[in-house]
């Protein structure tokens, strides 16, 4: 790779936008109102016996429709989170939301049309030829929920209902949970006492003082426990209503196969997916017995399972990062470093670290003909180095599958994370090849397990008590047979391995997702699982590993997700695959026990 001198420095957003003056937004908009009443026009032709050419222009128009709205929504979201104090950009937000939702609303004729066609009606309009597969892939998906799917009328019912109904209590959710603020004496200055925000606060769960481990966490679950009454209502009344919408009157087999199929996902695979975790949780419970022992304690607590075996004051410059990373993905194939340099090339990366920014990182991807933009906030930490190959992981995935429509390309959930958490062990792998001293290969080691803890096995126990929640509810068990129910569940995921504070029966009132997006967690255990079966065949096949990945990435969402990993010799209902994953963890922690320091 080239030597060139990276910065940290904002995004470019011009490829979306010009620039936000009324004028612009005015055309766009203008341009938007002609696109979607010509696609209105549409509806009186829709029928059975139309010719299967017009459908295909008809798909056509929709997929220019969506380019648009795409356009417009994510110049919006790109501009707050670079700046989410900046009133312009709010108020560019919330006039393309109010904009864009109203316009959705009225495209929503042609899929609920689409979805009324019996299968030989559907299947004689179905579009032939190569030209037209991504076409053929979306009206094929759209139809996956056809017998779940209600009236035009109890669809826009169902539509005001949400609107005014649950996703008011998710918004008060996030209001009342965003408020909140934690006190902690950090013992930075004598007597010293910080007011601070979650993040903040969570942050002193990875710091090498135990006490101040401790206290985040029970400041966290104490000013938790004091909404706990209300936040424990919420839940209750989101998985009523889910049951009521999903199950009973969409008629899915069960709350979590609203999620399935959402997913793509068979149920048995899912099943397996669980079992195969919950059959592995001594496996993280050794390694939290090795960590013990490495911290010198007798015993994990609940607060320690993220602390850092040394403290590291290591630190990496923006340049250095940027080139590490670009070198690493340049060994394993050259084609994939290219895209990743599109990114700095096109200036669509925001790194730098500046007040008013949103924290965290992810990467956006619009339209299959434009580079994806990132956000991170890059702050020196080798934790830092390993985001940035995740996201430009992100990047890569949409930009091997930009052959794709817009409404294609973009991959199934459970295959999101493939190519950012397989860059990320790169990463490592690179590292732990440089990387001579001991005590600073144990740290990168455990660092990796302690991530794959949290993205594996907690997220899988989450969803496990969700299942368990639901039925609760349903039987109308009481919010204090919940918390009992959520400490049974961390009792078998930590065994004796870890200690845990009678606190902690709060935590799940704290997780944002199980009232958002009811079983989405299991997610982020399948994808990483995926990768790290397939990494584990990567270093067993070498080279030969590599053509047959790059097409599973090419493929974004362009064929059902079985598919896709079929073609790849994966079978994601078999037991024995999601095992070779937690294999290489094992392996890892072996590693880790045998390093002498």
């Amino acid at each position: 790779m080239t030597n060139a001198t990276y910065e940290a420095t904002g995004w470019d957003l011009s490829e979306l936008l010009p620039a936000p003056t009324e004028e612009i937004i005015r055309a766009r908009l203008d341009q938007l109102e002609q696109a979607v009443s010509a696609f209105e026009a549409q509806r009186p032709r829709l029928s059975p016996q139309m010719d299967p050419a017009l459908l295909v222009e008809i798909v056509g128009q929709y997929e220019a429709l969506v380019e648009q709205l795409y356009t417009l929504s994510a110049y919006g979201s790109l501009w707050f989170a670079a700046d989410t104090q900046s009133t312009a950009a709010l108020n560019f937000g919330n006039r393309m939301q109010q904009a864009l939702t109203g316009i959705q609303n009225r495209a929503l004729f042609f899929d609920l049309w689409w979805k009324s066609l019996d299968d030989d009606e559907a299947a004689t309009l179905m579009p032939s030829g190569e030209r037209y597969a991504d076409y053929r892939h979306h009206l094929a998906d759209l139809r996956r929920t056809k017998p779940y799917t209600l009236a035009e009328q109890a669809e826009q019912i169902v539509n005001i209902k949400d609107a005014n109904g649950m996703a008011a209590v998710m918004t008060l959710y996030d209001m009342l949970t965003s408020r909140l603020e934690f006190t902690i004496k950090t013992g930075e200055a004598e007597g010293e006492t910080r007011t601070l925000t979650r993040d903040v606060l969570m942050s002193y769960a990875h710091s090498p003082r135990p006490e101040l481990r401790a206290a985040a966490y029970q400041e966290l679950y104490r000013v938790y426990a004091q909404e706990s009454k209300i936040l424990a209502q919420m839940y209750a009344n989101r998985v009523r209503d889910w049951h009521s919408e999903q199950v009973e009157l969409r008629g899915y087999t069960s709350p979590i196969a609203v999620r399935n199929i959402a997913n793509d996902i068979p149920d048995e695979a899912v099943d397996t997916l669980l079992d195969v975790c919950r059959r592995n949780a001594g496996l993280f419970q050794r390694y939290f017995q090795l960590k013990a022992g490495w911290l010198g304690v007798d015993k994990l607590r609940r607060y320690d399972i993220y602390a850092p075996l040394t403290e590291s004051d290591r630190e990496v410059d923006y340049a250095r990062a940027v080139q590490m990373v670009l070198d690493t993905f340049a060994e394993f194939e050259p084609v994939i470093a290219e895209q990743a340099t599109r990114v700095f090339a096109q200036n669509h990366i925001d790194s730098e670290v500046r007040k008013g920014k949103r924290g965290g990182a992810f990467c956006a991807t619009v339209l299959p003909s434009q580079t994806p933009w990132v956000l991170m906030n890059f702050t020196g930490k080798v934790r830092d180095v390993a985001t940035l190959a995740h996201e430009l992981g992100h990047a890569i995935h949409s930009m091997m599958a930009d052959a794709h429509s817009v409404l294609t390309q973009h991959a199934a959930l459970p295959l999101a994370e493939t190519a950012s958490v397989f860059a990320e062990m790169l990463l490592t792998d690179k590292l732990l090849e440089e990387e001579k001293d001991p005590l600073v290969r144990r740290e990168l080691l455990a660092t990796a397990v302690d991530d794959m803890y949290a993205t594996v096995m907690r997220q899988a126990y989450f969803v496990r008590f969700e299942r368990d929640a639901h039925q609760a509810i349903l039987d109308n068990q009481s919010a204090d047979d919940l918390y009992v129910l959520y400490m049974q569940n961390l009792a078998e995921q930590f065994g004796d391995s870890v200690e845990v504070a009678e606190e902690f029966q709060y935590e799940w009132v704290s997780i944002p997702h199980i009232y958002h997006t009811p079983f989405y967690c299991y997610a982020y255990s399948f994808g990483q699982l995926l990768v790290l079966a397939l990494y584990r065949r990567f270093q067993q096949e070498g080279d030969a590993f590599k053509p047959g990945y790059l097409r599973l990435l090419a493929h974004g969402g362009s064929a059902r997700p079985a598919e896709i990993l079929q073609e790849a010799g994966i079978d994601i209902a078999d037991a024995a695959f999601w095992q070779g994953g937690f294999d290489v963890i094992r392996d890892m922690i072996d590693q880790l026990e045998a390093i002498r320091v």
